[in-house]
């Protein structure tokens, strides 16, 4: 599996909100600014059903770790959960696939992974960046880093256990911390 990025740039974050949006539709946008508030797997992340969303918090049992994420969502998070969820009533899903919506019997499923890395990843190469499922993850990460300069919360956020994995997992190199160096006299 290819490495990906996080997006240190703020707009680009929002270009490829609206590149995905206006490529793909409004639900892989969706995805993209609910996975960056969320900074879940992206297993995790197409697993959400609403069931799991109560008094502005989402509990769920993390596929790899089996530890229990409870994520507190942020006015834009719970501002789309709302939206699809008043648009989309018998939806089970957050992401629920439209694939099998007419087929008797089935049953119903997110959206893919596969579909989703696909769209990522053609987005990405339309900007310039290694852009895959866990980009979501790692520039939520980033980000957090950057604001607060705090790697153990950034360790708590994404659920690591070490902080050499944390920092290689945002993509922070040798070179920036040698710049917070030379940047920060007192």
């Amino acid at each position: 599996m290819a490495e990906v990025q996080a997006v240190k740039d703020l707009d680009t974050v929002k270009l490829i909100s609206y590149l995905l949006k206006r490529t793909y539709g409004q639900q892989i946008a969706d995805v993209w600014d609910v996975g960056l508030n969320l900074a879940l797997r992206i297993s995790d992340l197409l697993s959400i059903k609403f069931e799991n969303i109560h008094d502005e918090r989402l509990t769920q049992i993390e596929g790899k770790t089996s530890k229990q994420a409870t994520i507190k969502l942020n006015d834009k998070a719970r501002s789309i959960i709302a939206r699809i969820k008043e648009e989309l009533p018998k939806h089970i899903y957050l992401f629920q696939s439209y694939r099998n919506q007419w087929a008797k019997g089935l049953d119903k499923a997110p959206i893919s992974r596969r579909y989703v890395s696909r769209a990522f990843a053609a987005i990405g190469e339309e900007v310039g960046i290694k852009l895959g499922t866990h980009s979501m993850r790692k520039t939520r990460g980033y980000h957090l880093y950057k604001n607060t300069n705090d790697i153990a919360r950034v360790m708590k956020m994404l659920r690591h256990s070490s902080e050499a994995a944390t920092l290689r997992y945002i993509g922070i190199t040798q070179e920036d911390v040698d710049r917070d160096f030379a940047e920060l006299e007192l």
